[in-house]
């Protein structure tokens, strides 16, 4: 079922999802029993960027392949959102997860023991990044980000990197208050927030561009033309997937090296984890693979949460 869009004052959201208490497992589909860094499993958690029933399907080559490489068999945790993700990582529960490059940060700052290991990338030798899509309906009249002030719009989730935090830096140069400024809709998805967009529930909103540009249109809930971007961010560095600072250190470069060298489409076709390449699932972005990334790359990020002074910047402390 699509999110529900729900009009939400931005500091009490971003509050509310920093202050958890204990969303743990209750905000995760059942993890069983083991403990990160343990023998029996590692428990590897991602958040959908749209609706989906298939996101497990998406990381099976992948899952598959860490199987192989670490001996371990992989538990895959569908989490509700990204402070899910992080609460459970700091309380044990998760192993292994994909960030969006906001939470990481968010992630790292609570806990400087995770590390980022890899980021997907659409073909190799690319650099791991995207960008972040000011949308509105082709016919609204709204040509830039100023014209965003006094309009319902759409965002994603208050620790959504494209959803929220460089849209908001965005506005704040364009003179728009992301708080004040606009009545803020948080949508849940980035396909939710495209799709309300298009939809006239929001006057704007923002998505990432590979949901606007490609997978909608693919799955033929929007129509060419049917939205218009008037902005587009700088290049945001890539989502990475990192591992939990409990996790034993030999178990954690097995999984890094895995995640480098072999979560790819040629390793995973060549050895046996996917039929063939046109239709090797390499996550859920469906690009070529993933290569390494350290944590300076995500200083951009940091860069914006200063510009923004985002409430849900401010356990990065």
């Amino acid at each position: 079922m699509r999110p529900t869009l729900r009009r939400v004052a931005v500091a009490g959201a971003c509050a509310a999802l920093l202050a958890l208490a204990g969303c743990g497992e209750s905000a995760l589909e059942p993890a069983g029993s083991s403990a990160p860094g343990g023998e029996d499993s590692i428990v590897f958690a991602a958040v959908p960027s749209e609706e989906s029933t298939s996101l497990q399907q998406s990381y099976a080559s992948v899952i598959a392949m860490l199987e192989r490489e670490t001996g371990t068999t992989i538990e895959f945790q569908n989490a509700t959102d990204y402070a899910a993700v992080i609460e459970g990582m700091r309380a044990g529960q998760i192993d292994v997860a994909v960030f969006g490059p906001f939470s990481y940060v968010l992630a790292k700052g609570q806990d400087p023991d995770i590390t980022p290991v890899a980021a997907s990338v659409d073909a190799p030798g690319e650099e791991p990044g995207y960008q972040s899509y000011g949308i509105t309906a082709a016919d609204s009249g709204i040509t830039d980000l100023a014209g965003f002030a006094g309009r319902n719009v759409c965002f994603v989730d208050p620790n959504s990197t494209s959803g929220y935090l460089y849209p908001s830096a965005g506005l704040i140069e364009a003179g728009v208050d992301p708080a004040a400024g606009v009545t803020p809709v948080f949508a849940g998805g980035h396909d939710a927030s495209a799709l309300a967009v298009a939809s006239g529930q929001c006057d704007a909103g923002f998505a990432y561009d590979t949901i606007v540009d490609v997978q909608l249109l693919e799955s033929g809930q929007l129509q060419p033309g049917q939205l218009r971007t008037v902005w587009r961010s700088e290049t945001i560095a890539g989502s990475p997937v990192a591992v939990a600072g409990g996790v034993d250190p030999q178990r954690r470069q097995a999984i890094a090296d895995a995640f480098a060298q072999k979560a790819n489409v040629d390793y995973l076709t060549a050895n046996g984890f996917c039929a063939d390449a046109a239709g090797c699932e390499v996550g859920e972005e469906g690009g070529w693979g993933y290569v390494p990334v350290d944590d300076a790359l995500y200083d951009g990020v940091r860069r914006v949460c200063e510009i923004t002074q985002a409430e849900s910047c401010t356990s990065l402390g």
